[in-house]
């Protein structure tokens, strides 16, 4: 197994300590098995094995070969999920503690990049957000309340300083968050599986798990080449989880998001981007972008309910950023690529107990790399009887996708927030351009 074995994306061109791992032949027994090696699998196993649990970690292909490995690599505090839907769930007591995972799961990415990646993590200090329409209330209010309720010290910009970060005629005003960072999120899974080898726990890749059903007390695994039998079993697999479990499968919809990367551009770059934080819009459907490798750009955005790559993601991606960078609107992009998220509907990971013994820990799309840390260390907390706090998730629950016109829905609301947000750019007054 070599490196082509993971998409062609700046992550694999850039891919460092990677280690290929055998898949199963015959049978293996195990006290927990964990069905997905993504960045929530591979957490998961490894806060297990610290809590010296016998644990056994399968993928169908490489560790961080889904979106784990291939997504935008940002990580701030946050859901996926509208603050005021959570709420309306979970209280505001309930919302704090949900927020406060978040903050947690921040903590142990960065714990972890640092110790176990270093500087293959190519860990950045600094998260930029910002919105195209003018928002000076709502985010002078978020400052505020961030502060008072969780102690995070956020730094408002307005237009003007907004500007002197980010070259565009497109920003109003902004929230710089400084406990965010950006990372090498490849690089990191590998780091994650490199350490979960050496404290214990086996990994199998290239090892699809076809059927999982009780045996006994315990469950049986069957693979393409054996069997594995567990006392429990988590499912950790994300956008592209089969039939396996079945219920599962019915409660998200993958989506799909996409980025490109671009040639190196110098000091053009740096005209138009001055900062070397993560940057991300308000928008439902936003853009999200950061410069890597000294200087190229690395731009996401667009999702969509097709599984199948469009032939188009250059022109897709490129459009917006001629709407946001004029001046970066003809640049030479090296390679596109895209990832399967899972979504659930109600816009929550999805983190819980089928069954006795049967874990899910899924449907982190549209959070950030920080909620598949946290989602995973209380699945793992929850296995061991150390805490409940995965039952914070349960309000949100395993709702239905609804099936075949579930992907046509996401679609189409999708199609409305892009009508809403430019509408509301159209609405708001231009900002004021000054470079």
């Amino acid at each position: 197994m070599a490196h082509s074995d993971y998409i062609d994306s700046f992550y694999r061109r850039t891919l460092q300590g990677a280690h290929a791992y055998e898949p199963l032949d015959g049978e293996h027994t195990t006290e927990i098995a964990i069905v997905g090696g993504g960045l929530a699998g591979l957490t998961c196993a490894l806060e297990l094995t610290r809590k010296n649990r016998k644990v056994t970690l399968v993928d169908a292909h490489r560790v961080g070969w889904g979106a784990s490995g291939r997504n935008g690599g940002s990580v701030s505090p946050s859901w996926s999920g509208n603050d005021a839907a959570i709420r309306s769930r979970v209280g505001q007591d309930g919302f704090d503690a949900l927020f406060r995972l978040s903050m947690e799961g921040v903590a142990m990415v960065r714990e972890y990049a640092l110790s176990l990646a270093g500087e293959a993590a190519h860990l950045t200090p600094g998260h930029l957000r910002v919105s195209v329409h003018d928002n000076a209330t709502a985010f002078r209010q978020l400052c505020e309340t961030q502060y008072k309720r969780y102690g995070r010290k956020l730094q408002y910009l307005d237009t003007a300083a907004v500007q002197e970060y980010l070259n565009s005629p497109r920003y109003h005003q902004g929230v710089f968050a400084a406990d965010g960072f950006h990372l090498h999120p490849l690089n990191y899974c590998q780091a994650l599986a490199r350490a979960c080898h050496e404290q214990g726990v086996t990994v199998f890749e290239q090892t699809p798990v076809t059927r999982l059903e009780r045996h006994g007390g315990d469950f049986r695994l069957t693979v393409p080449a054996g069997v594995i039998r567990a006392e429990q079993v988590v499912i950790c697999t994300g956008g592209y989880t089969d039939h396996l479990v079945p219920a599962l499968k019915r409660a998200f919809l993958p989506i799909a998001t996409y980025i490109m990367l671009s040639e190196p551009l110098g000091d053009r770059l740096h005209d138009a981007i001055r900062t070397p934080a993560a940057i991300g819009d308000i928008r439902r459907a936003s853009n999200y972008y950061r410069i890597v490798d000294g200087d190229r750009l690395q731009w996401g955005g667009h999702i969509t309910t097709r599984v199948a790559d469009p032939a188009n993601i250059e022109s897709i991606l490129r459009k917006e950023l001629q709407r946001c960078y004029p001046q970066l609107g003809d640049i030479p992009i090296a390679v596109t690529w895209s990832g399967l998220m899972s979504y659930a509907r109600h816009l929550m990971p999805q983190i819980g107990q089928l069954e006795p013994g049967l874990w899910y820990c899924t449907a982190f799309g549209g959070h950030g790399i920080n909620t598949t840390a946290i989602g995973a260390r209380t699945v793992a907390e929850g296995i061991c009887q150390e805490s409940d706090r995965y039952r914070r998730f349960a309000p949100f629950g395993l709702a239905w996708n609804g099936g075949p016109f579930g992907q046509t829905a996401v679609q189409l609301t999708y199609w409305r927030y892009q009508l809403t947000d430019r509408l509301r750019e159209r609405r708001s007054p231009p900002a004021v351009h000054t470079s």
